[in-house]
Formats: structure tokens, sequence, C-alpha cells
């Protein structure tokens, strides 16, 4: 296995909001997709696999990674504010989403959950944007990345 991917995944209970069970279960998904599949690279650093401790602080995004051997590996701080319009209109579209699976047709869940899918992209591609030159990651880690960020955000 490569040395460039996150081997563990904790989010910071103190920055997470009371979760719906559907909250918690995309989140646990989120984190065991992550953990099956990834590519995550520090650039400079070659210590990994990395152990990734996701928390909040003061509006900021901390990305808290240690080493394989269980030292610090980097902490990178990000800035929440270029993320806010793609999270809030991500939560909106998941609203919707949830509503239309009680009663809207096929075609309608199909058409909301497109839009819910280029959010998650759109979220996805910001997150690489935001970490280059500090992280290397691929789209799909990004995505599921940013799933974990809407969790964390809630509460922000």
């Amino acid at each position: 296995m490569s040395n460039h991917r996150l081997r563990d995944i904790v989010l910071d209970p103190q920055s997470l909001a009371a979760a719906t069970a559907d909250d918690e279960h995309e989140r646990r998904i989120a984190i065991f997709d992550l953990l099956e599949s990834n590519s995550f690279e520090l650039p400079g650093v070659d210590r990994g696999p990395y152990r990734l401790r996701l928390s909040t602080a003061e509006g900021r995004l901390v990305l808290a990674l240690d080493g394989d051997d269980g030292a610090e590996a980097r902490t990178i701080i990000l800035s929440l504010t270029p993320f806010r319009k793609t999270i809030k209109d991500y939560f909106l579209i998941c609203d919707s989403y949830n509503a239309a699976i009680k009663n809207a047709s096929s075609q309608q869940i199909e058409a909301i959950d497109m839009g819910r899918r280029a959010l998650h992209n759109e979220g996805g591609a910001l997150l690489i944007e935001r970490l280059d030159g500090k992280a290397q990651l691929d789209h799909d880690t990004a995505r599921r990345l940013f799933t974990l960020i809407c969790a964390l955000h809630v509460r922000s």
C-alpha cells in the first residue's frame, strides 16, 4: 500500500453538532470510503500513511496530520469562508433531496441528486484548490473530505 494516503480519520467531537441518524450514517460512509481508497500526500513530508484529525477553531478548518510514527507531520489551517456558500447550497439541496424522496417522482429525485452531486464536486474542487501547495489529494478523496467538512461546519 502507498504511504501517500490517510490511514485513520477522527472528527473532533467538540466541533460536531448533534446529528440525525442520516447525518451520522453519511459521516460513517464517508470515513469508511475514505479509508478504503484515498490519495493524500504532504509535499516534502514522507511519513505516511497519515492519521487525520479534523476540527474547527475560530471559524477555521483544522487538519492535523500525524505520521505513521504517531508524531505530528503537519497542521493545515484553512479559512471556512470560501466554503460557506457551497456548504450552504449543499445543505439546501440535501434538504430538498430528503424531502423529495418522500413524495417526488423518480425523475425529480434524480434531477435533485444530480445537483447535489454537482455541489459535492464543487466542494471537492474547492478543497483541492485551497490545499494547493499544502497537500495533494485526488478528486474522490476531496469529495469525501468535503462531506466531513460539512459535518463540522454545522457547528462552526
